[in-house]
């Protein structure tokens, strides 16, 4: 399917979740607390169906449900967002245990995953994360250094050469979902000085003993919060995916969401652009509209322009990931980067055009300019992108150009 076009059936189900949104989950967002996990609206989003779509669903699916929630509710679309994110590194990489136990009450909306990557000392720079994982089997001196270059090589870690039970002990910061979540998805560093070889992914569900966490104030309205890890024990059947692997689950789940955050952005934007054509379409001003004056019009063509940009790119990188083609990381990361900051743009123009009425509490746009920040700070800042596009277009280059030699 091209990535600028959409089936008939593909844009009647958008227009449905709208609907949806509209009049069953934006009833009981507007009943919950900012900033706690709103589990009414986790479970309806269960009854629906939405949040098992997340797993059998690919990404262009997914965008198109994150677009289409953000435009009529926000706050549905960001509970659905996180249950993905925090659960697929289990339906990706879980045993068969792990996604048996918790996978059906995540679909359900009975449990809420979490994902718990950031630090206080490594955010957007994630392989330098420092939450330790202490083996609690010894090692003779040969085997720990066996295991060591196996990690810093790349080469596969032998089972017998590590511990069966490790300890965390360290902190997670920014963690959505965080403290009310009831199992997180958790990176610690089982090797140290290996950089991103050493990390290791762990399902911890919240009731493990020395995990606890504090709620965040933030700017936008989602749950945010920390965690501290006092000697949490965990053991190889709590390990998701492979021992010193776990940096490749977490880039895996962040290629699969990134454009989707973009898609969050892209339903931002969207609504953001409809106020302000209805707005200035009736507005009074100067003997005639608001949509009279050029600068106003032109304003509104440059939002729309950026706007449907935005949205192209998130559905190619969507379809290049569900074609598994070998650009996702680029695409994904252009995807992120070009929609979050077309959101920013376009909202605070809508702002602007509306005048001081868009910044009384509870107006539609008052509440975008809360939302749409942070999507360019989660998940990898905008400049992390950036970095990750010229890594790959650096990559690309350096392997089908061959140099050429100075005369």
């Amino acid at each position: 399917m091209p990535a600028f076009a959409l089936e008939p059936e593909q844009t009647a189900w958008c227009a449905r979740l709208r609907t949806l949104a509209a009049q069953r989950l934006r009833p009981l967002a507007d009943k919950g607390e900012p900033g706690r996990v709103n589990r009414p609206l986790v479970a309806e989003l269960g009854r629906l169906g939405l949040i098992s779509r997340l797993f059998d669903s690919g990404a262009l699916a997914l965008c198109l449900m994150r677009e289409s929630l953000a435009y009529a509710c926000t706050e549905a679309e960001t509970a659905l967002a996180l249950q993905g994110l925090g659960a697929h590194p289990v339906h990706a990489h879980g045993t068969p245990a792990q996604r048996e136990r918790w996978l059906p009450r995540v679909a359900d909306g009975t449990a809420i995953a979490a994902f718990a990557l950031s630090e206080p000392g490594a955010g957007s720079d994630a392989a330098a994360l420092a939450l330790r994982a202490d083996g609690e089997e010894a090692e003779d001196a040969q085997g720990a250094e066996t295991r060591r270059d196996a990690a810093l090589g790349g080469g596969p870690v032998a089972e017998a050469d590590g511990p069966r039970r490790w300890r965390l002990t360290g902190e997670k910061c920014w963690i959505s979902n965080a403290p009310e979540a009831d199992f997180y998805t958790v990176f610690a560093r089982t090797t140290p000085g290996a950089g991103a070889r050493g990390v290791t992914a762990f399902l911890v569900p919240a009731d493990r003993p020395g995990l606890t966490g504090t709620a965040l104030e933030m700017l936008s309205p989602h749950p945010l919060g920390t965690l501290g890890l006092d000697a949490v024990p965990v053991t190889a059947d709590d390990v998701l995916g492979e021992t010193d692997r776990g940096f490749r689950v977490a880039m895996g789940t962040l290629n699969l969401f990134r454009p989707s955050v973009g898609a969050f952005a892209v339903g931002m934007a969207q609504a953001a652009l409809d106020a302000t054509l209805d707005h200035t379409r009736r507005r009074d001003a100067f003997g005639g509209k608001l949509m009279d004056l050029q600068t106003v019009a032109h304003q509104v063509a440059e939002m729309a322009l950026r706007t449907e940009a935005a949205r192209l790119m998130v559905y190619a990188a969507a379809t290049a990931y569900d074609a598994a083609a070998p650009d996702v990381p680029r695409r994904a990361a252009m995807a992120k980067l070009l929609a979050t900051e077309t959101a920013q743009y376009v909202v605070d123009t809508a702002v602007q055009l509306h005048g001081a009425r868009a910044l009384r509490r509870g107006h539609l746009l008052e509440h975008l300019y809360r939302e749409v920040r942070a999507p360019r700070i989660y998940e990898g800042a905008s400049e992390v992108q950036r970095g990750i596009i010229a890594k790959e277009l650096y990559a690309t280059h350096a392997a089908s150009h061959t140099p050429r030699e100075a005369p």
